[in-house]
């Protein structure tokens, strides 16, 4: 068993927390693009915001937000969107372009007036793209993360079913394609199936961002997903799976490696995909879905890792693998190590620790 981490003060928490957000927003302008590598640290700052009630923080994301006229990829010809891979204004259906939507989503709910144009360019997008018949937009593990809250977002402010209905349908495709039932845990997409790909050691290969993104996912999705709904029972079903499944990849160091079930293939820490299931088991606990004597002990060996060793004493939050999509042998990561979507994750990840010690 490895050893107990301690158990932080909530005052050590909130430090930790504002310390990495702090960092962050001296060294990053908020006139920023809204793809999802910015977009992900956005969703991390709106939660550190809903904590804290730190207007600064909220006035960043509202400052990206304008910069980018609340709007996702650009293009306003219908014919020529895509959801194929894609950092171009045609992508507009590819959900890495989509994240921003929750936190435009996040900054309508929070304005007395509700103003229509923060949400506007996401209804169109979301509503045309309910509109076909195609099932397989979330082809990759981080769309799920990207996409599948935008959905129960824009339900609760609409009342429209069929924004679930359709979250539904594409999760049910994505799960099928990704999700291995032995395992207890997602591939990255179709070309990391195994056996038609195998990690270094023969076995399967697991990435910890693309499993840390439907973790996380999950959590986002259930706390706004109504409880009748019929895809509720599969979503609580493989979220708890996965809560086990990682908890047994977990190194006594407190960090996930980057190939889940082959640690000597990118051996080290890594603190992205270690941020999200660290806030995937305090929102659980949190929130009643996840046994605390099971997962607290995996959620504070987490959380010390983290914010005892990834996150320096100026703020800036390290060993964040850069962009990719898998595991890479030799990659450096170390504590020069940053990207948006790591503080992101640990912004999240703090937000829980800070309820679950007030709990």
């Amino acid at each position: 068993m490895p050893a107990a981490a301690p158990r932080p003060t909530r005052a050590q928490a909130l430090a930790a927390l504002e310390r990495a957000n702090r960092y962050w927003q001296a060294h990053n302008p908020p006139e920023k693009w809204p793809f999802w590598d910015v977009a992900a640290y956005h969703t991390g700052n709106m939660a550190a915001y809903a904590l804290t009630g730190n207007a600064s923080w909220r006035a960043y994301s509202t400052a990206w937000a304008e910069h980018n006229r609340w709007r996702g990829a650009s293009s306003d010809v219908k014919a020529d969107w895509k959801y194929t891979y894609g950092e171009t204004g045609d992508h507009v259906l590819f959900g890495d372009w989509q994240v921003c939507f929750q936190t435009y989503a996040d900054l309508y709910n929070l304005d007395p007036v509700k103003d229509a144009r923060k949400i506007a360019r996401a209804r169109e997008v979301m509503e045309y793209q309910m509109a076909t018949s195609n099932r397989d937009y979330w082809w990759w593990a981080d769309g799920i993360y990207m996409a599948m809250p935008v959905m129960t977002r824009l339900y609760a402010i609409t009342g429209e079913r069929r924004y679930l209905d359709k979250l539904q349908e594409w999760f049910t495709y994505a799960d099928e394609l990704m999700y291995d039932r032995e395992a207890g845990l997602y591939y990255r997409d179709a070309r990391y199936v195994y056996p038609k790909h195998a990690s270094g050691n023969g076995g399967k290969d697991f990435w910890a961002r693309g499993d840390g993104w439907v973790f996380a996912a999950f959590a986002r999705t259930l706390a706004d997903l109504p409880q009748d709904h019929p895809v509720r029972p599969l979503l609580v079903a493989r979220y708890r799976r996965m809560a086990a499944a990682l908890k047994a990849t977990q190194q006594p160091q407190g960090y996930w490696t980057r190939s889940l079930l082959d640690p000597q293939f990118a051996p080290g820490p890594e603190s992205s995909g270690t941020a999200f299931f660290t806030y995937g088991y305090l929102w659980g606990i949190n929130h009643g879905y996840l046994d605390r004597a099971d997962y607290a002990p995996v959620a504070l060996r987490g959380w010390d890792f983290l914010s005892r060793t990834a996150l320096g004493p100026d703020g800036k939050l390290g060993y964040v693998q850069p962009i990719g999509d898998r595991a890479i042998p030799g990659q450096v990561v170390n504590q020069d190590s940053t990207a948006p979507f790591g503080v992101g994750a640990f912004l999240l990840a703090g937000t829980e620790m800070v309820r679950f010690l007030d709990r």
